[in-house]
């Protein structure tokens, strides 16, 4: 397996880079654009704050300019987001509807320590 998939994994991780970061900064819009939601959403100042993080970090993990940093503060602010949305409503995130934040947190943390990888705008 690691003759064959070892050669690409580094296509991969781009990939899975990118699609992440699109993933995100869907988030973002639903909340600053009010695109993908239907219904109407109460605008917070916390909420507009992490739209913003979520739009535009998204846009810059995707295309891999200044990706680490993006990705720090992404990888934080669904730290902040399971915390006080989630965790309240119980340990497990299965439970508590958290596994979402988990999953962009642990990946942003990721992509934070290994870099932006192949084609990336900035490395």
């Amino acid at each position: 397996m690691q003759r064959w998939i070892g050669k690409l994994s580094e296509k991969i991780y781009a990939l899975m880079r990118v699609i992440f970061g699109l993933l995100y900064a869907c988030h973002g819009g639903q909340k600053i654009l009010a695109m993908f939601y239907e219904g109407s959403m109460e605008p917070s100042p916390l909420l507009v704050a992490a739209g913003v993080i979520e739009l535009a970090g998204g846009i810059l993990i995707a295309v891999g300019l200044f990706a680490q940093y993006a990705a720090f503060i992404a990888s934080g602010e669904m730290a902040v987001a399971y915390f006080m949305m989630h965790a309240p409503r119980g340990f497990w995130p299965i439970k508590n509807g958290g596994e979402l934040a988990v999953l962009f947190c642990f990946a942003f943390l990721y992509i934070t320590a290994k870099g932006p990888g192949p084609f990336a705008l900035k490395k």
